[in-house]
């Protein structure tokens, strides 16, 4: 029963190694096969040097031969040239071969994330995502080029070692690595040990990497909060932690060292009573003793790092199983068989019965069902939680629905091709995503062949254009991470000008305006109402004053459209949006009131 689990351990081992040099070593095979040429070159030299100590010893040292001791000396000079030279191509190939899986993997994670669903970014937090890219495939580069490595130069030098030793006495060869056998065991042991250390240390890299990047990114709360001393609390105990395990891996690695220096010196008493016995009796002479002890010493090297190889192994197999862990997620979202490509829509949409919940859990939307023309604009409102923002997901297809359909143009959604859906629509949002790029970038992010004159052109549009012409250096101004160089009504407005620049027929506005004082929020109002001629909207809205004039009004209420209508409808009815339109009404009057008192104080 006991082997069972070490059976399973070694078929992943197996499935591992053959994944890896089937999807990314056996593309750079002819690299490696000049590189295995080089490691013989390096192995032949390395024996050949304790081939020549019969000849050093023997014909220099003991029959003084001048011309023996020229011959002698020019070829271990040829020797040492030839493998220093050999041993720097291999190093050199070796390194791109290394670096060449590490770019292909980095470019083939970023490649299939970029296509996973939004669901799996919810959850996967993106510093455990980052902590893949960078220390498990670093991990796995240094396992192939060390290994790939190791079994050639290290295995080919061994082997004409060993058949330099076997040539000089194969009796004192066999009795020299009796003990060797015995070392596999416990060296097996402690690659087991290395491969879990390695998972639970890139692990909590993982959590330290996600903190990090919650932490610098949410700076401005920390300091507001005065919560310095508790992320230090939380960072110090990770970084122990991480500390802890990389000391215990270190230690489990380096006892290795103490097994082969035992088995290496009880190797070489052998070698040198048995031997050295030989000599004073004169059946061997002091040139072979001394070629077989060099040899000997010489394949001691590459013995310690055979040894050491399942350990480096099993922590590069670790970390390619957390890659191929990711590599193997594949996005449910996708085009399906006969999915068509649309030019530009009119911007007809229908929604259809939809009913959708978040990994099975309660049902967000229960029944949707609500048509808008095309050129229209379309407001939905109601508590926070209650769907809203799900159903403009939907419409992107970033989720699909349980049940129901979604159409553009009379066509179902999932018969359009992804990217062709998604080019038809543009998103504003609270949330705005600028990237640490120049203004004119962020505005064309979408738009790549957008010219100059058509970035300053929405620019204008959205109002953006008199602020950003202000700038240092104007449309090149380099925003900062998430646009943290600008204001907030300035995002929105860069944010606007990208939405007009794209011209998508359909528009969706999610709380665009929420977190905007008022003078900002009147110019991105403005700029908005430029954005939305001629397009069908669909708005988000929690100040009910900005949607009052929508075609028409869609309450939402835990899934459920409660009632729809124009606002003056809504009201009439006294209903959920009477309701909401009342509590924000008092709110609003009770604020202007506050505002007076303190400006006649």
């Amino acid at each position: 029963m006991s082997s069972q689990p070490n059976e399973v351990q070694g078929a992943k081992t197996r499935s591992l190694v053959v994944r890896l040099f089937k999807e990314h070593v056996r593309h750079h095979l002819g690299w490696l096969f000049f590189a295995v040429l080089l490691m013989i070159v390096v192995a032949a030299s390395t024996a050949s040097l304790a081939f020549l100590m019969e000849t050093i010893l023997d014909d220099v040292f003991t029959a003084r031969d001048k011309t023996s001791l020229y011959i002698a000396a020019s070829t271990v000079m040829g020797l040492f040239l030839l493998k220093g030279i050999a041993t720097y191509g291999q190093t050199v190939i070796m390194s791109l071969v290394g670096q060449s899986i590490l770019a292909d993997l980095q470019k083939r994670m970023f490649d299939h994330l970029t296509r996973a669903d939004l669901s799996f970014f919810h959850n996967h937090p993106t510093g455990g995502l980052i902590a893949h890219f960078i220390n498990d495939v670093e991990k796995m580069r240094g396992t192939v080029a060390g290994v790939i490595t190791a079994i050639g130069r290290d295995t080919l030098t061994l082997i004409f070692l060993v058949g330099v030793m076997f040539y000089q006495d194969w009796i004192l060869t066999l009795a020299s690595f009796f003990a060797f056998p015995t070392a596999i065991w416990p060296l097996v042991n402690i690659g087991k040990k290395m491969r879990k250390v390695s998972a639970n240390t890139q692990k909590e890299i993982g959590l330290l990497t996600i903190l990090l990047n919650e932490v610098f990114r949410d700076i401005r709360h920390v300091k507001s909060y005065g919560m310095e001393a508790h992320e230090r609390g939380r960072a110090s105990i990770l970084i122990e932690q991480i500390f802890n395990l990389v000391f215990k891996a270190a230690r489990t690695k380096a006892a290795a060292y103490p097994i082969m220096e035992t088995l290496g010196g009880t190797a070489i008493v052998i070698v040198i009573c048995y031997g050295g016995w030989q000599v004073i009796e004169g059946t061997r002479t002091t040139g072979t003793f001394f070629s077989f002890v060099t040899a000997l010493l010489l394949a001691y090297d590459p013995v310690k790092k055979l040894v050491n190889l399942n350990a480096q192994l099993q922590e590069g197999l670790a970390a390619s199983e957390r890659v191929f862990r990711i590599l193997n997620i594949e996005p449910t979202i996708v085009d399906s068989e006969n999915a068509r490509v649309i030019q530009r829509a009119n911007g007809d949409i229908s929604f259809n019965d939809l009913y959708f919940s978040y990994k099975k859990a309660a049902p967000i939307l229960a029944g949707i069902s609500m048509s808008i023309a095309a050129g229209e604009t379309v407001a939905l409102v109601g508590y926070s939680g209650a769907g809203k923002t799900t159903i403009l997901n939907l419409l992107s297809r970033f989720f699909d629905p349980d049940s129901g359909s979604i159409l553009l143009d009379n066509i179902d959604i999932r018969d359009i091709k992804i990217t062709s859906l998604r080019n038809q629509v543009a998103l504003v949002s609270q949330d705005i995503s600028l990237f640490n790029d120049t203004i004119a970038a962020n505005i064309s992010y979408g738009s790549p062949n957008a010219s100059p004159f058509e970035i300053a052109s929405a620019a204008e549009n959205a109002a953006a254009h008199n602020f950003i012409s202000e700038l240092p250096n104007g449309y090149d101004t380099i925003v900062g991470e998430n646009g943290v160089k600008l204001s907030g009504g300035q995002r929105q407005r860069v944010a606007i000008a990208r939405a007009m620049l794209k011209d998508a027929p359909v528009l969706l506005l999610d709380e665009a305006t929420s977190s905007l004082d008022s003078e900002s929020e009147k110019a991105v109002q403005n700029a908005l109402f430029e954005l939305m001629r001629n397009r069908t909207t669909i708005v988000i809205a929690h100040r009910l004053s900005t949607i009052q004039s929508a075609d028409r009004i869609y309450v939402i209420e835990e899934g459920r459209i409660a009632e729809s209508g124009c606002h003056i409808e809504l009201l009439k009815r006294g209903g959920l949006y009477a309701k909401l339109h009342d509590i924000q009404f008092s709110a609003e009057t009770e604020q202007m009131v506050d505002n007076n008192n303190r400006a006649q104080s």
